[in-house]
């Protein structure tokens, strides 16, 4: 808006500058000087009298100024043009609510690599790990709303919610949502110390060791911290939960053997499954994921009904302008769909989705609500 004015001003200036030069340039001619009133011979006299030879040099002055007038207003229209739609300005920060090397910072990291060769401008991951999420997250509502600013969320926006009472924001009415990245379902994981081999194992495990048992988390309220507490409230066992400051710190402590349960995105322990370090349990989705087809669904395994997802949401503050989150939508899901992006995310485990602002909003409603109605029925705690 601000632009706006600033050429609205600068356009009147020129005008005023232009009648101003009229003024002073053409004055009036009167009686015989007019030229309606000369003869042929008085027109184009051998020797020109004075007042004639006046006229001519204010005619090639007025075609000089009228040169530099006209440059000037080409000028002015030219930025009009070019500043009518400016985003993306500058780098554009990207926020993600973990430290490096978990899931959802992988996913950022892919995003952003792909946004600035598609936006012509820097796209900088913001590492904000900690805090349940919500620290990055928090930063991102209070952040100025035109575009430069975006959160790449995770589950945990759709969790906390149901877990912390007085959340620093409102999860609906702060966020403006761009699109649903992917969607992925998560994986139990066990260390081979603790010498099970399947969900059913896990839970005869846990019931003769009731209270002996811990499992890691990315962070308290996650996807992966709520499907464990399902998964206890469902089999009637007992965990000890032991949150982390990120999945990269989580995954790292499964693999030394300092927790030996997880539940998880594929994305970071993948190559561990693969290479024997770890041992896949179930998968929580609702059918088997591509990247584990030999590993079965907990619902497959015993507990009838259970599925929970790690959900990855491109999210900006709350008034971004509608042109931005057109723009950002249009060329996130034209990533996502990309197909050599497709096949990476479905070989890690992901499904891509890539939806619309009002279909994002739809899906976070529902999966607040959903969260909120399991974490009172299994009177799950947020720590």
């Amino acid at each position: 808006m601000h632009a706006h004015f600033t050429h609205l001003t600068r356009l009147t200036n020129i005008i005023n500058m232009f009648k101003r030069l009229n003024n002073h340039s053409f004055p009036r001619l009167r009686g015989k000087a007019r030229m309606g009133a000369l003869s042929r011979q008085q027109r184009h006299p051998p020797n020109p009298p004075p007042r004639v030879a006046q006229g001519r040099e204010i005619t090639h002055r007025w075609a000089n100024v009228s040169a530099l007038v006209a440059a000037a207003i080409f000028g002015l229209l030219t930025s009009i043009v070019y500043s009518a739609d400016p985003y993306p300005t500058k780098p554009i920060r990207l926020i993600t609510p973990a430290p490096p090397g978990g899931a959802t910072d992988i996913m950022a990291r892919s995003l952003a690599q792909k946004l600035a060769e598609a936006l012509g401008q820097q796209v900088v991951v913001d590492n904000r790990g900690g805090g349940g999420t919500i620290i990055a997250t928090q930063l991102t509502a209070r952040a100025v709303a035109d575009g430069h600013t975006l959160l790449l969320a995770n589950a945990a926006f759709g969790t906390n919610p149901a877990l912390i009472k007085d959340l620093p924001y409102d999860t609906l009415r702060d966020f403006a949502p761009v699109t649903l990245v992917a969607d992925s379902p998560l994986v139990f994981v066990a260390h081979p110390s603790l010498n099970v081999g399947t969900i059913k194992e896990l839970i005869a495990a846990a019931k003769a060791r009731p209270g002996q048992i811990n499992y890691g988390s990315s962070t308290p309220g996650t996807g992966g911290h709520l499907s464990v507490e399902m998964l206890k409230w469902m089999a009637g066992i007992d965990l000890v939960h032991i949150p982390y400051k990120g999945a990269g710190p989580a995954v790292t402590a499964l693999l030394a053997g300092e927790v030996p349960l997880m539940c998880t995105s594929p994305l970071p322990t993948l190559p561990h499954i693969k290479s024997g370090k770890l041992k896949a349990l179930a998968m929580t989705g609702r059918t088997r994921s591509r990247a584990l087809p030999e590993v079965p669904t907990v619902a497959e395994s015993g507990l009838t009904g259970f599925q929970s997802s790690l959900w990855y949401a491109l999210m900006a503050p709350a008034d971004t302008p509608t042109a931005v989150i057109q723009r950002l939508n249009t060329e996130t899901t034209r990533i996502v769909r990309l197909p050599a992006v497709s096949e990476q995310l479905l070989a890690q485990g992901a499904d891509p989705i890539g939806n619309s602002p009002q279909e994002l909003a739809t899906f976070l409603r529902a999966d607040i609500e959903r969260w909120k109605n399991l974490v009172r029925e299994a009177k799950i705690s947020g720590h």
